[in-house]
């Protein structure tokens, strides 16, 4: 059923749907989108991520690479809803991509491989979705493969993922065979005799009624297990759910995070499509369902509930630059805005104009004329608002928390090949860090190098590629580099320091005494003060954890930033005219630095789960090469023919690997990685 919405009707916000598109690289995330659209009646023609000819995957690099880089949204109508979809990267490498896009959305269709089940990548973008409380579907992809099985990557989800999966529609046939699907709620037969997405609705096949009651039942248990008003009615005679009861169970279930709701089909061959729309409008939240959003105004929290009549409060999420100017993302969490009006960045505290409102439709982009709570939109006017940044209206100042920016894991050095281009480059470099803030770029102290920082080697690439294109500088590029930390591992007690300057006018004095401890590896930093009879005043204390975290910049192995580490201020003293914030950010900030050159420290560096799905006659190789890269082979399956190995390795080890799989396995071998933090790292790692 397709139904169209002009593009400026405002729908009530009850009938509109903001959700992303999550996954594994290479699970249909995009097929899963495009067919939306086509069954939508957004599109008339079906695109192939084989062919680069869909609407997502606009960017020339996303054509040429097979694979979504950039979180691009598109916007469509079903049902009398409206329905704003990103389609989200499912490569490690841009999951801030991911994490910026889940901060604005109300709900997701999670989709997953029929032959592979959950994959690292999707437990990784499924554990973000966790922390933003994103209610999920899922929908189980490709079961015309062969090796499909729904019953495996239902048990997958439970057993990696932990939900309690509901799964909803029982497949008729089986790889190449699989022609529909039985729906559970409404016990009825959807199947699809040809490629075209139309189902054709009938009553369940003969051969597989009992297996349908039997998965009915089972199901209804279920429900009845986790839904108290559908415990009630499972209880009293005949023992049954009416098919209402179910879908509103289900739904409470699904923005509860209780339950998930499991669908199936085939998104190439245009299976499923109009079934998983109907569980989305169904299940998955409007903007009334979700909590009103939280922010801060001067200290205290505010919060703003999803109504356009409200005090107008955006966030931005993404930031692009296009031909005809910068666009800037936003979604809407309450009030309305129209073109002309001027916004409040409280943030940086300046004043925006809103010259243009767009909806935004991949790489296509349609003119509106406001916008309001629960919208996603694209404004032209902003200059200097960048991802994670606020606008609200300057009568009611509204700060929201911005998303959490990874850290970067891999560096390259870069310098323009002519002289004459520096320039260019530098400003190259500084509009795509504004763009993707998951780049940072900073200058050498030591070589005056320029250097690139990113989430992965395949990140780097792509940010190089977008330099050289479009008639850009030609960039020389160097080996990359890891992010090196340092941890203390035996830390120091009753560590004292005095700073005591004194020039031709006011000195500086400080006194402190510190204790130093271990905290773990992934555990950061923590500072607490244990000082007794005011020896150190209070906003004194405040000085010495501003210079204890000057201090971890820098570690006394390598220079690299410290972690693991918790710092106790536990005594000290002052002067009565020479003693004064500055001073005692110095003494912290040096004492700190001195002490941790008399703990002893571990050199960490980042490492990776990677798995390597290969044939079993390369298993030997493969494994023998991942030995050799200090890998730690932590699991191993069968798969359908092929072995799939599972790995811990450092990220150091991992450039140049997918050539080195390649040639060991004659191109049959694949991999991906999935960060799991940092371990200790041998000395020599210093030189990388």
């Amino acid at each position: 059923m397709r139904t169209e919405l002009h593009p400026n009707s405002v729908n009530p916000l009850a009938s509109v749907r903001n959700l992303g598109i999550l996954a594994h690289v290479d699970a249909g995330k995009t097929t899963v989108t495009e067919r939306i659209l086509f069954a939508t009646g957004t599109i008339h023609k079906r695109g192939e991520v084989h062919d680069g000819t869909t609407v997502t995957d606009f960017d020339p690099q996303e054509r040429d690479r097979g694979i979504t880089i950039f979180a691009a949204a598109v916007s469509c109508a079903w049902a009398g809803h409206r329905v704003n979809l990103i389609d989200t990267p499912g490569h490690v490498d841009f999951a801030d991509e991911v994490e910026r896009s889940l901060r604005v959305l109300d709900g997701a269709i999670a989709v997953f491989d029929a032959v592979a089940g959950v994959e690292p990548q999707s437990e990784s973008v499924w554990r973000q979705a966790d922390r933003h409380g994103v209610p999920r579907i899922a929908f189980v992809n490709k079961l015309d493969r062969a090796g499909a099985s729904l019953d495996s990557a239902v048990e997958s989800i439970r057993a990696r993922l932990h939900p309690v999966p509901l799964v909803v529609q029982l497949p008729v046939g089986a790889e190449d065979g699989f022609t529909g699907v039985v729906d559970l709620v409404r016990m009825r037969a959807l199947l699809w005799p040809d490629d075209s997405g139309t189902a054709v609705t009938g009553p369940v096949p003969e051969a597989l009624r009992a297996e349908a009651d039997r998965r009915r039942h089972a199901l209804e248990e279920t429900v009845a297990a986790l839904h108290p008003a559908a415990l009630e009615e499972f209880c009293a005679p005949p023992g049954r759910l009416s098919d209402a009861t179910l879908a509103t169970a289900l739904r409470d279930l699904t923005l509860t995070g209780e339950g998930v709701v499991v669908l199936c089909g085939s998104a190439y061959r245009n299976r499923g499509i109009e079934p998983l729309l109907d569980a989305a409008v169904a299940y998955l939240p409007s903007p009334l369902d979700v909590a009103a959003v939280r922010g801060t105004h001067e200290g205290a929290e505010r919060r703003r509930a999803a109504d356009p009549e409200g005090p107008f409060a955006a966030l931005v999420f993404k930031v692009t630059a296009t031909p005809t100017g910068r666009l800037t993302h936003v979604r809407v969490y309450s009030g309305t805005i129209e073109k002309g009006d001027t916004v409040w960045d409280p943030a940086t505290r300046r004043t925006e104009r809103v010259a243009r409102i767009l909806r935004v439709m991949a790489g296509r982009h349609e003119p509106l004329d406001r916008a309001v709570a629960g919208d996603i939109v694209a404004v032209v006017g902003p200059k200097s608002a960048r991802p994670g940044a606020t606008l609200c209206t300057p009568d009611a100042p509204l700060l929201l928390e911005p998303p959490v920016v990874p850290e970067p894991v891999v560096s390259v050095a870069v310098e323009a090949r002519r002289r004459t281009d520096t320039g260019r480059l530098a400003q190259a470099l500084a509009r795509l860090a504004e763009e993707d803030p998951s780049l940072v770029v900073r200058t050498d102290a030591e070589t005056g190098q320029t250097v690139l920082s990113g989430m992965g080697e395949l990140h780097l690439e792509v940010t190089v590629a977008k330099i050289r294109g479009d008639g850009g500088p030609e960039v020389a590029v160097g080996r990359p580099r890891v992010a090196l930390r340092e941890a203390v591992v035996r830390g120091v007690t009753g560590f004292g320091y005095r700073h005591v300057h004194q020039t031709g006018g006011a000195g500086q004095f400080a006194h402190v005494v510190l204790d130093v401890e271990p905290l773990g590896h992934e555990a950061g930093f923590e500072f607490r003060s244990a000082v007794v009879g005011g020896r150190v005043p209070q906003e004194y204390v405040r000085a010495v954890e501003a210079g204890c975290r000057d201090a971890l910049t820098e570690g006394p192995l390598g220079g690299h930033p410290v972690t693991g580490v918790r710092v106790t201020l536990t005594d000290g003293s002052t002067h009565v005219k020479d003693s004064s914030d500055t001073a005692f950010r110095t003494a912290g900030r040096l004492g700190l630095r001195e002490a941790l050159r008399g703990c002893a420290t571990v050199l960490l560096e980042p490492v990776a789960e990677v798995t390597v799905t290969v044939p079993e006659d390369a298993v030997g190789g493969v494994l023998g090469d991942l030995a050799a890269r200090r890998g730690r082979v932590t699991g191993s399956a069968a798969r359908g023919g092929s072995a799939v190995l599972t790995a811990t390795v450092p990220v150091a080890e991992l450039f140049g690997y997918a050539t080195r799989l390649r040639g060991r396995t004659r191109g049959r071998g694949t991999f991906t990685t999935r960060p799991t933090g940092y371990a200790p790292a041998p000395l020599t790692a210093t030189a990388r």
